[in-house]
């Protein structure tokens, strides 16, 4: 073996010992195609565990193992990176999928660099392919691809380098109408993700930048022609060896078009809220403190709205009583309330009597409550004063219709529900004896000769009875009556 031969070995056995270790894989090829060496990095890349298997040379290796790109295109003869390296070629970052000749389920990810090792002369000696295991890599960026794809929420990623578009998902095709081949490669200006933004300065040079860009309103021009609304934000990410900003969107269509219903509805509202004929107001659904009022509840109360928008009814002396917690307390069934009686202070301090009915409304996006009443007063005044009338004519009530009776019992409970009645077990035995005439409508003489008593005591016995039982005459005896469901002597004997 002469010299050069020796030293040539020697070389190359110290260059293997250096790259033996090394994580990256290494593949030593003779200038004539056989497959020299390879380290434990690279058999592993490629499931074997001798350089044996990787085959003997360039032809057996191609025989031996399948090589595509990222995009499912084969490469055919003359493609493979082992072969570019033997025709001379320098390259880097060259990223395949590998597979068995034998086993599709198998693959690994290779990014390989070529490397030409010369002589003393400068001549090709050795070739080497640099292997790098991506596969972790292509495995993250596949998730990635399915999730970004995936995504209902629309986005576009365009390279920091040049600024163009190089990934778009459903999402924004969907919202736009474009199609794909519309979006990629094209300019972030060309399809402008900042036209007509308040902050377009600021999102340009956050771009420049490669800086996060915060949100803001903008329009997309679509394909024939119109703008959509949609807020826009960018975060710079990494994609591979690249630089990117990632672009997502909210289509704002949908959000403008629910306010400008809304504010149709809230109109309307007004409208009719100002046009009817009962007092109304509009109060906060906590402390009902008074938003708005209509015409009527100040011709009505004599509030104007500068008097009491703005304070709570109870505040302002317009509710009397616990109105605020008797409403809540109703409201919380979610059936809202109708024609409850509450008395309402006017501004001149004058008490009237109302039919409150109340609902929970939802304005501007605050929960309130629209209430609205109507003025009983005078209807009560004239039911009592029928009430009265009837009572001060009436000295025998014997002739009661029992239909009667009960409509003025109805009133009186309507009119007087603090009423609280006596007992009988007040009366003595002689004194529920008359209780009972009356009651069966006897006047005082029919009483007294019932129960063989002189007239004179008939009456006081009834005077007792009125006193006993805070009545004052033979029509509320009547009444009285019917509202505790006494019978006169059909009870007495039915409680024997």
């Amino acid at each position: 073996m002469n010299d050069r031969v020796l030293r040539t070995e020697t070389d190359r056995r110290q260059l293997q010992q250096i790259i033996t270790g090394l994580t990256e894989g290494v593949i030593l090829i003779e200038p004539d195609q056989r497959i020299l060496w390879a380290n434990e990095a690279a058999l592993g890349m490629h499931g074997v565990e001798n350089v044996s298997d990787l085959g003997k040379d360039v032809g057996e290796y191609r025989e031996r193992f399948r090589l595509r790109y990222r995009n499912n295109h084969i490469l055919s003869n003359g493609q493979y990176p082992i072969e570019r390296v033997i025709a001379g070629e320098c390259f880097s970052d060259v990223v395949v999928e590998v597979f068995p000749a034998d086993d599709d389920s198998v693959n690994w990810v290779h990014r390989v660099r070529s490397l030409v090792l010369t002589n003393s002369q400068g001549e090709p000696d050795c070739l080497a392919l640099i292997v790098h295991d991506a596969t972790e890599w292509a495995s993250a960026e596949q998730r990635f691809e399915k999730t970004f794809n995936a995504n209902p929420a629309p986005a576009v990623i365009c390279r920091l380098s040049d600024q163009r578009y190089m990934k778009v998902n459903q999402g924004f095709l969907e919202m736009t109408g474009y199609v794909r081949e519309d979006v990629i490669g094209r300019s972030v200006y060309e399809l402008d993700v900042f036209e007509n933004a308040e902050k377009r300065g600021i999102a340009i040079e956050r771009l420049s930048q490669g800086a996060t860009i915060p949100q803001m309103e903008a329009e997309l021009r679509l394909p024939d022609g119109g703008l959509k609304p949609v807020v826009v934000a960018g975060q710079p990410i990494d994609i591979g060896e690249e630089n990117c900003m990632l672009f997502t969107f909210m289509d704002l269509e949908p959000r403008r078009k629910a306010e400008s219903t809304l504010r149709q509805s809230e109109e309307r509202f007004q409208k009719a809220f100002r046009m009817l004929p009962v007092p109304s107001a509009v109060v906060t659904a906590d402390e009902f403190v008074i938003l708005d009022l209509n015409e009527a509840f100040t011709v009505t109360t004599g509030y104007a709205a500068e008097d009491i928008i703005g304070r709570a009814g109870a505040d302002a002396n317009v509710w009397m009583g616990d109105v605020r917690s008797r409403l809540a307390s109703l409201l919380e069934t979610g059936t809202g309330v109708r024609n409850v009686e509450f008395d309402v202070r006017k501004k001149n301090g004058e008490t009237i009597r109302c039919l409150v009915s109340a609902e929970s409304v939802s304005i501007n996006r605050q929960d309130c409550v629209l209430m609205a009443w109507l003025d009983i007063s005078e209807r009560k005044r004239s039911e009592m004063e029928l009430v009265d009338a009837i009572e001060a004519v009436m000295q025998d009530a014997s002739w009661f219709s029992k239909t009667l009776i009960e409509k003025l019992a109805n009133v009186r409970r309507a009119n007087a529900p603090g009423t609280s009645a006596g007992r009988l077990d007040d009366l003595t035995a002689r004194e529920r004896d008359v209780f009972d005439a009356l009651c069966e409508g006897q006047a005082d003489k029919e009483i007294a000769k019932h129960l063989g008593l002189a007239l004179n005591t008939v009456r006081n016995h009834v005077a007792t009875i009125y006193a006993k039982l805070d009545l004052h005459s033979r029509s509320e005896v009547l009444v009285w009556a019917r509202e505790n469901s006494y019978f006169g002597l059909a009870d007495r004997k039915n409680n024997r």
